[in-house]
């Protein structure tokens, strides 16, 4: 059973940073793709920032320069560094993978993001 738990959540100042977490359990397999979602209350979900195998990455507009997504040194684990955070950046964010071979995706239940004074 693939499990994905994120952590790191919680509330911040605006400017202030957060670093979120995302461990991926119970495959066999590496990922292909391993991403960060948001979505804000009343919102659809959107896509914050991806890292592929290859490896590249890629950023919405809205958080280009401001957060990063890296791969930890242990398997299946990616980090989302959030700096400079507004307030609209408030969400629950979601980690999602896709596993090789086959592309099978799974999602984490949420980590929610405050930013608020």
């Amino acid at each position: 059973q693939v499990q994905l738990v994120e952590s790191g959540g919680g509330l911040v100042q605006p400017g202030g940073s957060l670093r979120l977490s995302c461990a991926a359990s119970g495959s066999a397999f590496s990922t292909l793709r391993m991403a960060w979602y948001r979505q804000a209350p009343g919102k659809e979900r959107e896509l914050v920032a991806q890292l592929t195998d290859d490896p590249r990455t890629a950023y919405a507009e809205s958080v280009k320069g401001r957060f990063t997504i890296s791969r930890a040194n242990v398997r299946n684990t990616v980090y989302l560094q959030m700096n400079s955070l507004k307030p609209e950046d408030t969400a629950t964010y979601y980690c999602n993978a896709i596993f090789s071979p086959y592309g099978r995706t799974y999602w984490g239940k949420g980590t929610l993001v405050t930013v608020s004074s």
